[in-house]
């Protein structure tokens, strides 16, 4: 009988890392810790800042997400909401110019129930997507193939944010 094994060595560190609730907001300690790099910041405005998601589902997933914690999208200042749908916009151009995708996923999970990973701090998810690039993985092993590695297209971004 053939031994076929599929390895997802990355997931690795999440599982084995500690939790959000073990440390606080996982979205409030990136920023506070200034070390931008280290975190995969893009950008830093004054409401809000664009990270890079850790767990992609594509390469280049990224999101936005204010600094104030909060879970309430009702709750975001008109100043809030304008500021990050503006840098949703200029994330979807910066990403268009690095990774030429053919489309995209942007939205917010809200609770729990409704598939947010992190239910504490709203964030908006932006998804490069490509046709075919769902494929078989997820489905038959539960993994997902990313066709870059994070610190690669975190540096592409960066320098293309610094651009546009």
């Amino acid at each position: 009988m053939k031994n076929d094994l599929l390895y997802a060595t990355w997931r690795m560190a999440y599982i084995e890392a500690p939790k959000p609730k073990d440390q606080g907001c996982v979205f409030c300690n990136a920023p506070s810790d200034n070390q931008d790099d280290k975190n995969f910041i893009v950008h830093r405005g004054d409401k809000a800042f664009v990270i890079m998601n850790l767990y992609p589902y594509t390469a280049g997933h990224m999101m936005v997400i204010p600094f104030r914690h909060t879970n309430q999208f009702e709750s975001l200042s008109d100043d809030e909401a304008l500021e990050i749908f503006n840098l949703v916009s200029k994330s979807v151009k910066v990403l268009k110019q690095v990774m030429n995708p053919q489309g995209f996923n942007i939205g917010m999970n809200l609770g729990e129930p409704a598939g947010a990973g992190v239910a504490g701090h709203l964030h908006v998810h932006i998804v490069p997507r490509w046709t075919g690039d769902n494929n078989f993985m997820p489905v038959l092993a539960d993994a997902r193939v990313l066709s870059d590695a994070i610190e690669n297209t975190y540096k592409k971004i960066k320098e293309a944010w610094q651009k546009i």
